[in-house]
């Protein structure tokens, strides 16, 4: 199962090591952030550990949802990403209207431009999800978890989101672009109409998933091995509808902290940027990194919001495997080495293109109302139907009508 492998049907004990490892780890980069930094950001690391601890216990997937609903017609995680933008957009929705803050930044939702730039890149990075094992948020937790070859696929796909911020240029300013649309304030719905607007949406697309899973006889989802009662907190897993309304929560205080959704790979951009122009290349003149955005650049990358997030993402999922007793190294085999080398490339500059990757794209965008959110989602998914036959050529499993779990 990506981004985790399948692990036995019973709980393993505590990695009491590494937990502790974990949590001062934790405690270290949350002092430096408070000494060095704004209060904002060790707020948001906090915030970080609780996504990739949420994003680990359910196994919280985008790559293997769309692979599961495409291959088998299996719609139980994408019912519960409906769950989840719903929870997202009823929160939202106030903030945005009202501006609501914690510290004083301005709000803004991800709301992009509708264009060649997002349809190719959203494709392309359907298909790289695909073969690189997880997506944005499931790579980070996937490296919390130990699983060896997700290391790989962050490699590349800090290289090809670097590449994307050099040549977005010619994808946004010498292609065709219609602009930015959104729900609440493109037309005359407001917040309020765009919110209905938004959870009959969910609504219907969660119906359909059912209906298609029903005609199709799907297999369910395997259940992993969770401890009981208040112990499933720390230990097993989490039920995904649960997980859904975290997130969303999360995702919500994300942007009341810092003035903007969750996202995960502008921190890749800035990150391979930094190496690019330390090896000699001149990153000051691309246009990805004019105005604003040289600020960043030339800044600590623990001034970078995102930055922080990441690595709390990463802390979080890493506490959490380690407590299930879960963590773990995993062998990397020349199928999925390649895999994960095209798979990162094509994830690193789809995102780019794309103006966000499963998180700022689709999660974000739509929970901030913005038409391109569903469009990326639409067209990843076509872009997950091609890699269906390329994962086997690879030697990845794509779930079939008569397994027994999916």
């Amino acid at each position: 199962m990506d981004p985790v492998h399948r692990h036995a049907n019973t709980l393993k004990d505590p990695q009491k090591m590494l937990i502790g490892g974990g949590i001062i780890v934790s405690l270290v980069l949350f002092m430096y952030l408070a000494i060095t930094q704004s209060i904002m950001q060790p707020v948001l690391m906090v915030i970080g550990l609780l996504l990739g601890y949420t994003l680990f216990h359910a196994r919280f997937g985008f790559t293997s949802a769309f692979r599961r609903l495409m291959s088998v017609g299996n719609g139980e995680a994408i019912r519960a990403h409906m769950v989840m933008l719903g929870t997202a957009t009823l929160l939202f929705a106030p903030i945005l209207a009202l501006g609501i803050s914690f510290f004083g930044a301005e709000v803004t939702g991800y709301v992009s431009p509708i264009g060649v730039s997002l349809i190719v890149g959203a494709f392309i990075f359907g298909i790289g999800m695909q073969l690189g094992g997880g997506c944005a948020s499931g790579t980070l937790y996937s490296i919390g978890a130990g699983r060896s070859v997700m290391f790989i696929t962050l490699i590349f796909f800090i290289i090809g989101t670097t590449i994307g911020a050099a040549h977005l240029p010619f994808w946004t300013e010498d292609l065709p672009s219609l602009g930015t649309f959104s729900l609440a304030t493109s037309t005359n719905l407001g917040y309020g109409g765009a919110l209905v607007v938004s959870l009959l949406t969910f609504g219907l697309i969660a119906y359909i998933s059912k209906v298609v899973e029903k005609k199709k006889n799907s297999p369910k989802v395997a259940q992993l091995p969770s401890a009981r009662s208040w112990k499933r907190i720390f230990r097993g897993s989490w039920p995904l509808m649960v997980a859904a309304v975290a997130l969303a929560v999360l995702n919500a205080l994300t942007l009341m902290t810092r003035g903007e959704p969750w996202g995960i790979t502008s921190a890749f951009a800035l990150w391979g940027s930094k190496v690019a122009e330390f090896i000699g290349f001149d990153v000051a003149s691309w246009g990805y990194w004019q105005g604003e955005a040289a600020t960043a650049l030339n800044a600590s990358i623990f001034a970078d919001s995102t930055t922080v997030l990441n690595f709390g993402v990463i802390l979080g999922a890493f506490i959490a495997s380690a407590a299930g007793g879960l963590f773990k190294f995993t062998k990397i085999t020349k199928g999925n080495f390649m895999a994960s080398v095209i798979g990162g490339l094509l994830m690193g500059y789809g995102a780019r293109l794309a103006f966000g990757c499963n998180i700022g794209a689709y999660f974000g965008g739509i929970a901030s109302f913005s038409l391109h959110g569903y469009i990326w989602g639409i067209v990843a998914i076509g872009g997950t139907f091609l890699a269906l036959y390329l994962r086997p050529l690879f030697g990845l499993s794509v779930p079939k009508s008569n397994d027994s779990v999916c």
